[in-house]
């Protein structure tokens, strides 16, 4: 399918956002609670997730999914994807910066997608909401069976129920964004759907978390902080990430120009994520550490226009050359396209 512009514009602030978070400023003023540096706390990184969501449906079709050897297409096209980012993700770990590397994470979720591909938008959405009310609840029980010390010692359990980007949990976002996926982005009803919904859901997560630590739960189960990973916390951030895709969509066809730096570095998401934390790991960890607004305006700046520069010129980022050709290779090689019928084709034309 066409790249949806909105689609990458809400892509780059999502990276950008995980870089703030990385090597921003940090502040602590009362408005908003903890600052504006909080802001790009865990948020963008659950929008990031979401657009994985966005993405597998746009992969297998949009609003009009595929089936049959198309639809064997897509899965396979998704799972070389999660194979790539995975190697990549276990790369940058290895660097040894302060980053947690959200790529595994995403990796792991891109393959549980394969799984829900035909479902219908209304029960991806249903099954969206089960995994944030049931998967926190899974997650403390079985990091209270395992034991902390045992999560925090194992790669395996980290990935799964560790305290960042714990898959039992951030599985919801993945549900969220392709239940929207399978919708007519191009829709102003289904964009302003989406920031109604979007509205609704940071009320429901931020208000209810206050309501309900008022009403004596404890923080474990009833905070909104980042990285939490309460139910609390999941609905407000998918909330945040539906109202940032609805505006994103808007505007890009509005003023596509204006966003075009920051949908360029959403084109080249992999590459700006991947090169910023190998640049942290060239830098020393004093720049996450040690936090410094010239740093962090350097890091914005430079990705933002190196990704405009090589998008504008080059098109398709180094990394996604390689992430589309290996995908579509594999799936080439074990399910190829069905031979054009001549004389549709010149139908067709």
């Amino acid at each position: 399918m066409p790249r949806i512009v909105g689609i990458d514009v809400a892509r780059g602030l999502a990276v950008l956002g995980m870089m703030t978070a990385h090597v921003g400023p940090d502040d602590h003023g009362p408005v908003p609670p903890g600052g504006w540096s909080q802001l790009a706390d865990g948020r963008p990184s659950a929008l990031f997730v979401v657009l994985a969501g966005i993405s597998l449906a746009l992969l297998s079709g949009g609003d009009r999914p595929v089936d049959g050897p198309d639809l064997r297409r897509a899965r396979v096209r998704v799972l070389a994807r999660a194979g790539v980012v995975l190697v990549l993700g276990l790369g940058l770990q290895a660097l040894g910066t302060p980053v947690v590397v959200i790529l595994p994470t995403y990796a792991v979720l891109f393959t549980l997608g394969c799984l829900v591909l035909r479902l219908h938008p209304v029960v991806l959405a249903a099954a969206a909401l089960a995994v944030a009310v049931l998967g926190p609840v899974l997650r403390l029980a079985l990091v209270d069976a395992l034991g902390q010390d045992r999560v925090g010692a194992d790669a395996f359990a980290t990935l799964w129920v560790g305290e960042f980007y714990p898959v039992v949990v951030w599985l919801a976002y993945l549900l969220a964004g392709l239940a929207l996926g399978r919708l007519d982005l191009a829709s102003g009803r289904v964009q302003a759907w989406a920031a109604a919904a979007g509205a609704a859901l940071v009320a429901v997560g931020h208000l209810g978390s206050h309501a309900a630590l008022a009403a004596g739960w404890t923080t474990r189960v009833a905070t909104a902080e980042p990285h939490s990973s309460t139910t609390f916390e999941v609905v407000g951030n998918t909330g945040v990430a539906l109202l940032v895709v609805a505006a994103c969509l808007a505007v890009a066809t509005r003023a596509p120009r204006l966003v075009a730096p920051v949908a360029a570095v959403g084109a080249l998401a992999l590459t700006a994520y991947t090169v910023h934390v190998v640049a942290i790991a060239v830098l020393g960890e004093q720049v996450v550490w040690q936090p410094r607004v010239s740093t962090w305006a350097a890091f914005l700046l430079v990705t933002t226009g190196g990704c405009w520069l090589w998008h504008a010129t080059l098109g398709r980022g180094p990394l996604e050359r390689v992430l589309h050709g290996i995908s579509t290779g594999l799936a080439d090689v074990l399910v190829p396209p069905a031979p054009v019928d001549p004389d549709r084709e010149r139908e067709l034309s």
